[in-house]
């Protein structure tokens, strides 16, 4: 063998063997971080292991620790300083702006019984709520668009619109709204007034469930069930 052979033989040689280390480091190397990745997540399953553990001991004591503390006296003696800019007062809606039919306005005030019903946060009755609370009425629209309640060929109780123009004309307008209901008895020309009233109650009760709204009294107060006595009593002397 001349000396160019050899040279290129041990070339070859030389190159073969570099290939042979570099393949073997890259093989060791992902051996290692194989072995680096498995090795942390049994640790990392170790900790987690270890650290449910230790809550599940904590909350087994927490009813101890809660029941101690109650009955310690020094815990309910802990007042706690507000800063200044703390409001715990509840937020106060501001009463709605009533409006009453002409129908209602004729009537004296100690000549009549009004109970208005409406959303505690004055949000507004649409068309569509008030048209399908009212199919499952028995209620009539009168002449000057006021809705009516009749039994046995007399006149019950009327109901106004809370909202400009106080009538009922445009209910089947998508653009109808109202504040709310005005349930109205006029004592003058009511001639069993108790009975009225009681019916008119139980009509209340209908629409408070079809609505979901809340009883008022004219002064925009909540109806109690000494009100309602005291008017009981009213009719009924």
């Amino acid at each position: 063998m001349d000396a160019s052979a050899l040279r290129w033989t041990l070339a070859i040689i030389g190159i073969v063997l570099l290939v042979g280390i570099y393949l073997y480091g890259l093989q060791q190397n992902k051996m290692r971080k194989r072995a680096a990745r498995e090795t942390f997540t049994r640790e990392e399953i170790d900790s987690a292991f270890t650290e449910d553990q230790r809550l599940r001991e904590e909350l087994d004591s927490l009813g101890n620790i809660i029941s101690d503390d109650a009955s310690n006296p020094a815990v309910e003696a802990v007042n706690i300083n507000l800063s200044p800019e703390a409001d715990l007062k509840p937020v106060s809606i501001p009463e709605a702006e009533i409006f009453f039919a002409d129908a209602v306005v004729a009537i004296d005030a100690d000549k009549r019984v009004c109970h208005f019903l409406k959303h505690a946060d004055n949000r507004l009755i649409t068309s569509d709520e008030l048209g399908s609370a009212l199919v499952h009425t028995d209620f009539e629209i009168n002449q000057d668009g006021l809705l009516e309640y009749q039994q046995d060929g007399e006149l019950c109780f009327t109901i106004a619109s809370l909202s400009p123009p106080g009538h009922f004309l445009e209910l089947e307008s998508l653009e109808f709204t109202t504040l709310g209901l005005n349930f109205f008895i006029n004592l003058e020309n009511s001639d069993n007034a108790f009975r009225n009233y009681e019916i008119m109650l139980k009509k209340i009760d209908e629409m408070v469930r079809l609505l979901n709204v809340k009883v008022y009294q004219s002064n925009q107060q909540l109806l109690t069930i000494s009100e309602v006595t005291e008017i009981r009593q009213k009719l009924s002397s």
